[in-house]
């Protein structure tokens, strides 16, 4: 049975969101610090102090406590591996990422249409953050086993060439990763270490953070595509029908529980 999510599920990923946002945003002082600035960062930036390093410690904190009280609520299934807890953590960071874009949007919307003052600066947020919930969300939907998959064919296969299938689609996702990952370390890491910005007045680095993000990011949906792998080997075999009766009865219980809670607080 799983419970319902609570507000102290997202106290580390709040801290890790926030932390983490100070660094991405203070890295050029990191790249000053340990001597890998070119002349443009060398001059722009001085190189980080001691609250720079706190800040960078409380992020590091933030993420392995943030995994290790990671836990599932309603409808989320299991987490039947490590790697699972990192991807849930990293699941619920998105989604408070998506509570902090749609408040700058409507921001952005009142003082451009209420005050006639718009930003010069929100509209470019908003795309910088809309990039990492994509590639953050990829890895959720992989723990999820909630992407794009037709079963048409699959359904009717004998549990051992489903098996064979999963190997097969597991070693073709872990391969693109790698031919990504060699084909596009040289770009992604000049672009990082040259702090490449957008080019405009508010002039975010989202070339040089989301490149190696997507990166980043494929390299750990191969792994949990891996995960999924082993976690998924022993399973008796799904049918997968029109309308997933188990999703409906997990949002049930979850109504039910809802229910029965706000009658104890009457």
């Amino acid at each position: 049975m799983h419970r319902s999510g609570s507000a102290k599920d997202m106290l580390w990923p709040t801290i890790f969101v926030a932390s983490l946002g100070y660094f991405i945003w203070f890295f050029p002082q990191f790249i000053v610090f340990f001597g890998l600035g070119n002349d443009a960062l060398n001059s722009q930036n001085t190189p980080a102090g001691l609250i720079d390093f706190l800040i960078m410690l409380v992020a590091a904190l933030a993420l392995v406590m943030g995994i290790v009280n990671a836990e599932t609520t309603t409808g989320e299934g299991d987490a039947e591996t490590f790697f699972d807890r990192i991807s849930i953590f990293l699941g619920r960071s998105t989604m408070l990422l998506i509570v902090i874009l749609v408040s700058v949007m409507f921001y952005e919307v009142v003082l451009r249409y209420v005050f006639e003052r718009p930003t010069l600066w929100a509209n470019e947020l908003s795309l910088w953050m809309a990039g990492f919930i994509f590639l953050l969300a990829g890895l959720y939907a992989m723990q999820q086993r909630s992407h794009i998959r037709i079963y048409l064919l699959y359904d009717v296969l004998p549990r051992s060439i489903q098996r064979l299938c999963d190997v097969i689609s597991a070693l073709l996702i872990l391969a693109f990763a790698l031919a990504m990952i060699y084909g596009s370390y040289n770009e992604a890491l000049a672009k990082l270490m040259r702090w490449e910005t957008f080019g405009t007045a508010f002039d975010p680095p989202i070339p040089a953070t989301l490149k190696p993000m997507i990166l980043l990011i494929i390299l750990l949906v191969a792994i949990q595509a891996l995960f999924n792998l082993v976690a998924d080997w022993n399973k008796l075999p799904e049918h997968h029908a029109i309308i997933d009766e188990e999703e409906i009865e997990d949002i049930i219980h979850s109504v039910e529980e809802h229910k029965h809670a706000g009658e104890k607080e009457k």
